[in-house]
């Protein structure tokens, strides 16, 4: 396959390439937002954290257009809630910071989106610094492949085009995002093809694309049937409006990493790949979750549904080094080292290099001694690799996670994709012990010798604690990690069945708490459905 150089060609006007524009639904489907902070962990971390709303962070919106004439594909600023001077209007006659402008007129369908991601009535990141909201096909066609620059790290694109473009968008998006630092949040498409394909621009290997939870939503892998997308899945009726939840959630995290909630080392938790490690790390596992080997990521939800209070969680669980490494010649098996050291930390991330020889594999070996200091409880674990597709290649250096136990020598879990610069391990139901979780390079074929790479990790147990007051029961948990539903039976094993507790709870000192006044016997457990 002929290699395109990075900004050599405009793409505007080529035919074929016009962008299509998911399907609009009617403004009142805005009003779903309340249930989905819920659901994605926004009304949680708020609840938690201070001043975490976007302030700082500049976004970009990019929306198609719904009618060539007039062009219609702008924010309002009134129906966000916004002042019209924190909006730039950019399309191929120029920029604008006024609305209403010549460049274009009110798009309901942008207004929905830039209400979701940035909207100071139900947003995600209701306070960011600005907005810079530009025109689908002077965007795709003309900022990206000329490396135009753009003012902000966080792009949301609610549109998506067709299958045989992906190879050029990819490319371009790619170059794009390796050079500049943007994180692209990408729309996979409502399923409107036949067989349901994601769609570009929200194939690219560096960007994340996003599926709709219970709505109309594209189905990986990707449209030349190599690579696992979507990476994630967000609560929405239509991929159009699933984006900005997602990119609203990125926005946070830049905004945390950015002022230290990660650490002191902020160029590293701000990074593209830091932010994408996390949020696909966070996601809550749906029932029916499963990753077809050797694909890392599920062909419906990606990793899971977002959730942006894990995420957060995990990036304020800092920054840990690799315990130690290793080589060997390619191809051998990568045993544990001698190293007694820990990773002081069951959740957190690291933004690091590893590099190897055409002939060795190189080993990063994070260990981690599973104990919870109070039973034999299971651990779920879960631990995501990212890294991206370097300027102007067509092809990735080769990666793999691993996790072993570090003492009998067994191989646990493994994501090892030969085509996805993703790697991802679920393991619900992990003993305690000794963990070697592995981050390899692959020697032959290689892009470079070095590779900068992301990774999330988190290990939990989840333990239930009931208390009598007064005849009530009182039942206590940790706040972290959310997606949790506590559920209750009168008899364990009848054919009564579990069902929920529908008692908000409360949020205290880490720890949620409900009290109930049970009617005879109860039994309680906690489900991620």
């Amino acid at each position: 396959m002929r290699k395109t150089a990075f900004g050599s060609k405009r793409l505007r006007g080529w035919p074929g390439l016009n962008p299509l524009i998911l399907a609009v639904l009617p403004l009142a489907g805005a009003r779903i937002q309340a249930s989905s902070l819920d659901t994605i962990g926004v009304t949680l971390l708020r609840a938690t954290t201070t001043n975490l709303d976007g302030t700082g962070i500049g976004v970009v919106q990019v929306e198609a257009q719904i009618n060539n004439s007039p062009p219609t594909w702008e924010v309002n600023p009134d129906a966000v809630g916004v002042p019209a001077g924190n909006f730039t209007y950019c399309a191929v006659g120029g920029s604008s910071t006024n609305y209403t402008n010549s460049l274009g007129v009110e798009s309901g369908h942008a207004d929905i989106v830039g209400g979701i991601l940035y909207g100071s009535t139900s947003g995600v990141s209701t306070n960011v610094a600005h907005i810079h909201n530009y025109e689908a096909l002077y965007f795709a066609y003309t900022v990206v492949p000329n490396g135009m620059a753009t003012y902000s790290r966080i792009v949301n694109q609610s549109f998506v085009g067709s299958s045989g473009q992906q190879y050029l968008l990819d490319t371009y998006y790619d170059n794009y995002s390796a050079l500049h630092g943007t994180l692209f949040v990408s729309s996979a498409g409502d399923g409107l093809t036949v067989p349901p394909i994601v769609l570009p621009p929200s194939t690219c290997y560096n960007g994340i694309g996003v599926a709709a939870y219970h709505g109309a939503s594209s189905v990986g892998p990707t449209p030349d049937n190599r690579r696992a997308k979507p990476d994630i899945t967000a609560p929405s009726d239509t991929t159009s409006y699933s984006a900005p939840l997602v990119s609203g959630a990125a926005a946070l995290l830049l905004q945390a990493g950015l002022r230290g909630d990660g650490g002191a080392d902020t160029n590293s938790a701000a990074d593209a790949r830091t932010i994408k490690a996390l949020l696909l790390n966070g996601a809550v596992k749906p029932l029916d979750w499963a990753a077809p080997s050797p694909s890392p990521l599920d062909p419906r939800y990606g990793a899971g549904i977002l959730n942006v209070f894990n995420s957060y969680r995990q990036l304020a669980g800092g920054k840990h080094n690799y315990i130690d490494s290793s080589s060997g010649n390619s191809g051998d098996p990568h045993t544990s080292t001698a190293a007694s050291g820990n990773v002081s930390s069951f959740n957190g991330w690291d933004f690091n290099s590893i590099t190897n020889t055409p002939l060795t594999d190189a080993v990063c070996h994070y260990y981690f001694n599973l104990t919870n200091g109070t039973d034999n409880s299971l651990f779920t674990a879960t631990a995501t690799l990212v890294w991206n597709r370097q300027v102007s290649q067509n092809n990735i250096n080769d990666l793999d996670l691993y996790l072993y136990d570090a003492v009998s020598g067994n191989l646990v879990a493994a994501s090892t994709s030969p085509v996805d610069n993703v790697e991802h391990i679920f393991i619900p139901a992990l003993p305690p012990g000794r963990y070697d979780l592995q981050v390899l390079k692959n020697g032959g074929a290689t892009v470079s010798p070095n590779e900068t790479y992301a990774l999330a990790f988190d290990f939990f147990t989840m333990q239930l604690s009931v208390t009598l007051s007064g005849g009530n029961a009182v039942l206590t948990w940790p706040v972290y990690p959310d997606g949790f539903l506590l559920e209750s039976t009168p008899v364990v094993g009848s054919s009564v069945g579990w069902t929920d507790v529908n008692v908000a709870p409360v949020v205290t000192n880490n720890q949620k708490s409900v009290t109930v006044n049970p009617s005879g016997s109860q039994f309680y457990r906690l489900w991620r459905p």
